[in-house]
């Protein structure tokens, strides 16, 4: 009887699919920069990144009782309570935004947003 081949895992894959090659701008004749900033986004998505990019990511910070008080209570909602929840912060935020609005189209008329010394 023929042995069943095996099945590579996950991590067997993922090994084969790293690649290490650098993506950066050694020579402007073979890969030019046709977009400013480009050659400065392969580093940061790079794989094999610093530690100490990692330890520096904003869901690792340190969260005060405040905001593990406001995770679990989020955490404790229903399907539909949380989609409540996200109804009335849209709405807050739409509610916010139209504020904004009127504000400044107060301040274009009161011509507090012209630059210099010069007001009419």
């Amino acid at each position: 009887m023929a042995a069943a081949p095996s099945v590579p895992s996950n991590a067997d894959i993922e090994q084969t699919l790293l690649s290490f090659e650098r993506l950066d701008r050694a020579s402007p004749e073979l890969w030019p920069e046709q977009i400013p900033g480009v050659s400065d986004f392969a580093p940061m998505k790079s794989p094999l990144g610093n530690a100490q990019e990692a330890e520096s990511q904003p869901w690792e910070a340190d969260l005060e009782q405040n905001d593990i008080n406001m995770l679990n209570e989020l955490g404790s909602l229903t399907t539909a309570n949380l989609m409540e929840k996200v109804k009335g912060l849209q709405n807050l935020a739409y509610q916010l935004g139209l504020e904004e609005s009127r504000e400044m189209t107060r301040g274009k008329f009161l011509n507090i947003l012209v630059n210099g010394t010069k007001r009419k």
